[in-house]
Order: structure tokens, then C-alpha cells, then sequence
């Protein structure tokens, strides 16, 4: 292991000879060890700590929320009035600009038609009400209601749809642009069309960017280098996602966001000291994995099926993200999630369950308490253990 206050170049090399074990495959092929939240469990510390003394509070930039929680730009999920409820309640709600409501001025005829198609519809009528043309004065106008209501603004582009919607959604008054797909990087090369340039449009931008997905150290220092203030770790869309059966791609997350905190740690180095956030983004659907993403690494969690549960929600007990939308190539489903409370209990409790669903917030205070440390940032040092656990 390199030794503390080693360089970042060393750190670096260190990483591209492989930290964690490997296997063979075959005799061409090897493969990198990698583990999932429910690989790790954390361990308590000597020290204990009144629940009442922790903080978890986060600051992104300019704008502190009492929350680390991002709430994931997903129709079943955020809708202008859920954003606005999440921003109120401590976190930051998303809105997807290229969803139902910058598609349709009144998109609740198209919702109840996704929540009451059949499972072998389902798809299908997704890739039927998404090909409506995405509408910049509705872009505007539901970005204006959300500064209305004096939370933060906060809203998702993809990187294909990012040079056209960008101007409308900061005229609109965004105070956090996401640029959000399953897979994101700062070298895309394409012979066909002119990729977005993330340096030149992060530099020339005046308002705070976040992007990803990102799964490796070296995509992720990658990014921090085009200058955003935060990335996503992880695709996305872990209870709706069929990534890894359509595209075979996959990144266990607790291994995925440790490595980003490690790019975190080197550009801090190579930077002279400029923090970029890292936003675990996938596989966190209840408030154990919330803490083990932070233990990882993590500074904040983007929770999607665990808000798409909440009474409010406009999927109404469904989940479905970007990806099942594709035209040509669905690689997500409508899932069934369920509705266990309001968002309020799921975010702040109380709670009547026993498995992680209610008062996320609540048991991110409870494990800080526990194991001793006053806030997300110190959870960060906590000691964690190999220990797989099956639910079932």
C-alpha cells in the first residue's frame, strides 16, 4: 500500500497496477474483484455519541441543505410539486427537463396510462408517450414555479439534449444543472456529430454542474478535471435498470464509489485543494445502503425507488428511469415499488417498518451516533468489513 502523504502520481500508479485482488477468467482474461453494499457492513467504533449532537447537513457550492440527499430526475418520482416537497423537507429534488412535464402541459392522463398498462405493455406505451417533443416554455415554466417556491432549482439534461435545453433552463433561474445518462465521460468521440465539449461548457457556465454516471478512478478524475462541482457514481435506475442484461455493463457500488473517492482524494491533491462532491447514484433503496454509500466514500446519496415509494410520487407505487424510455433500445423497466408512507416519513420518519424504508434520515443520525462520528464527512472513516448478507 502506498505510504500516507505519498504523491498522487504514485497513488495513481498504484491504482493502475490493480488495488484489489484479481482472478482468472481464462488464460486471456482476468477480471477485478469488486463488491456490492450488501458485501459490507460497518463497525462500530470505541466511541458512542448522542444522536441529538450529529449533523447532517450538506453544503454543494453555494447552497447548504440540510439533507445529503439528491432526489433522482426520474417521472416517477419528481414532478414539479415533489421537487419542491423534497427542497422543503432538507433535500434537493431534480426535475428531468426532458420528462412528462416539459412534454405536456397536463401530464396526468399519460401517467395514469403508464401505471395501468399491463407488464407486457408497459414498454411499449413508455416509448409511446415520451416521443412528444420536449417544449422549452414549459421547461421555463415549471423551473420558474420551483424558484417560486424558494428551494433550491435543480434540473437534469442529458448530455445528447444539453446544448440545446441549457440556456432555457438557467434563464429559467437553475441554480444546479445535472447532466445525467447511464454512462458519462469527458472524452466522448463520436464521428458524426460534435460531442459536448464538458471543459469549455462547465468553464463558460455560471451556474454549478453535476454529472455522471461514473463507475472507475480514472472516468471519474476525468471529470473532475472539465471543472463540475460534483459527480454521480454509479447508472442509475438499480430497482428499474436492465443494464446489465441489454449492454452487460455493471459496477458493484461499494466499490465503485470508494474508487471515486479516491479520484476525490487525488484531484484534491493535483488541483491545490478544490473538493468535487461524489453523489452515489444507483443501488440505494433503503437506509443501509444510504449509510454504506457515505461510508465508501460518498458525500451525499440520489435516491430514486426509495422516493418513488412515497404517497406523492406521481409514478403512484411505479418506478421506471430514462433509460426504459429509449426508442430504439429500452434498457430499463416499470417496476412495481410499492407506497409505504409519505415523503416526509420516508425521508424524516417516523417509521413503523423495520426494513430500512422509513426515517432514512433518522438511521443516517442513528449509525452516527452509534459509531461516534458528529457528521457525513467523518463517517467517511469508518472502519467497514467484508460481509456479505442475503436478505432472503
Amino acid at each position: 500500500m502506498p505510504v500516507p502523504g505519498a504523491s498522487s502520481a504514485l497513488r495513481r500508479a498504484h491504482y493502475d497496477r490493480g488495488m484489489t485482488s484479481e482472478i482468472e477468467i481464462g488464460r486471456s482474461k482476468r477480471a477485478r474483484r469488486a463488491y456490492s453494499f450488501d458485501d459490507i457492513a460497518l463497525v462500530p467504533a470505541r466511541r458512542t455519541r448522542d444522536v441529538r449532537d450529529v449533523r447532517v447537513g450538506w453544503q454543494l457550492d453555494a447552497y447548504h441543505v440540510d439533507l445529503p440527499v439528491m432526489a433522482s430526475p426520474m417521472d416517477s418520482v419528481m414532478s414539479p410539486d415533489t421537487a419542491i416537497l423534497v427542497g422543503r423537507l432538507g433535500g434537493i429534488g431534480v426535475l428531468d427537463l426532458e420528462g412528462l412535464w416539459t412534454r405536456y402541459e397536463d401530464p396526468a392522463d399519460v401517467l395514469d396510462r403508464i401505471r395501468t398498462a399491463s407488464c407486457e405493455d408497459a414498454t411499449r406505451v413508455l416509448q409511446e408517450v415520451y416521443r412528444a417533443p420536449v417544449r422549452p416554455e414549459l421547461i421555463a415554466a415549471r423551473l420558474a414555479r420551483i424558484r417560486e417556491a424558494g428551494v433550491v432549482v435543480a434540473g437534469r439534461l442529458s448530455p445528447a439534449q444539453t446544448q440545446r435545453h441549457w440556456r432555457t433552463a438557467v434563464d429559467a433561474g437553475a441554480d444546479l444543472l445535472v447532466i445525467r445518462g447511464s454512462v458519462v465521460s469527458a472524452e466522448h468521440v463520436s464521428g458524426n456529430t460534435e460531442p459536448l465539449n464538458l471543459r469549455r461548457f462547465i468553464y463558460e457556465l455560471d451556474v454549478p454542474v453535476v454529472v455522471g454516471g461514473v463507475t472507475t478512478y480514472t472516468a471519474a478524475l476525468h471529470l473532475m478535471r472539465t471543472g463540475a462541482a460534483a459527480v454521480l457514481v454509479g447508472q442509475g435506475g438499480g430497482a428499474s435498470s436492465s443494464v446489465r442484461q441489454v449492454l452487460g455493463l455493471h459496477a458493484p457500488m461499494a466499490t465503485a464509489v470508494a474508487d471515486v473517492a479516491a479520484a476525490r482524494r487525488d484531484y484534491l491533491d493535483e488541483s491545490g485543494g478544490r473538493y468535487v462532491h461524489v453523489i452515489a447514484d444507483g443501488s440505494v433503496g433503503n437506509s443501509g445502503d444510504v449509510v454504506k454509500a457515505i461510508a465508501c466514500g460518498a458525500d451525499a446519496v440520489m435516491l430514486g425507488a426509495a422516493l418513488a415509494r412515497a404517497a406523492e410520487a406521481p409514478g403512484g407505487g411505479y418506478h421506471w428511469g430514462a433509460e426504459a424510455r429509449h426508442e430504439r433500445l429500452p434498457r430499463g423497466y416499470r417496476s412495481r415499488v410499492g407506497t409505504v408512507g409519505t415523503m416526509d416519513e420516508i425521508l424524516n420518519g417516523p417509521s413503523d417498518r423495520a426494513d430500512g424504508t422509513l426515517n432514512i434520515m433518522g438511521a443516517l443520525r442513528r449509525t452516527l451516533a452509534t459509531t461516534g462520528y458528529s457528521d457525513v464527512k467523518e463517517l467517511q472513516r469508518v472502519e467497514v468489513v467484508l460481509a456479505p448478507y442475503d436478505p432472503s
